[in-house]
């Protein structure tokens, strides 16, 4: 089944780091990929010694897409592009029971990787398969094909007032 978790609030990669943890707890093979991260987002390291867990690997340093020039935009594109391909190959090899693909949307819309790919790699998925996806402002399509959609609603964050978001709480 397809899982959506999307919204301005906090929360979207967490819910999918606890579902791949329910998963692996359960005897799953779970590939975790994430785009827009680092090495160092916190979730990294206690998922990475979960047996049934694998992580695609990230960037050591990345920066917010809002503050990259259109250079490194490109670059991420080609990073990101490179990185869906490899694990949309590996998870329809039939070896991972779920896929979390984290901050999907936020790729998508950035225009780094097309919508036209992940619906490719959606319809061509086993259907055993559990597609966790997350992100801001999923398109409507991504909405319809969904089995499973959880909006995150901002009502009040720190960011808000100025405050960097924190090691071991944002990220």
């Amino acid at each position: 089944m397809v899982h959506i978790y999307y919204g301005d609030g906090k929360g979207k990669t967490t819910a999918a780091a606890g579902l791949a943890v329910r998963a692996a707890g359960s005897n799953m093979r779970v590939l975790f990929v994430q785009f827009l991260k680092t090495e160092y987002s916190g979730e990294r390291r206690v998922l990475s010694g979960l047996e049934g867990v694998t992580l695609t690997s990230c960037p050591l340093e990345l920066k917010f897409t809002i503050d990259m020039t259109e250079a490194e935009r490109q670059q991420a594109a080609v990073l990101f592009r490179g990185m869906f391909e490899r694990s949309a190959a590996t998870a329809l090899s039939d070896r991972y029971d779920m896929i979390v693909l984290d901050e999907i949307f936020d790729v998508v819309n950035e225009g780094m990787l097309s919508e036209a790919e992940v619906f490719e790699f959606i319809a061509n998925a086993p259907k055993s398969i559990e597609i966790v996806m997350t992100g801001h402002d999923p398109s409507e399509r991504f909405l319809g094909v969904a089995d499973y959609v959880t909006e995150f609603v901002k009502r009040r964050h720190p960011f808000d007032r100025g405050i960097t978001g924190r090691k071991g709480i944002e990220f």
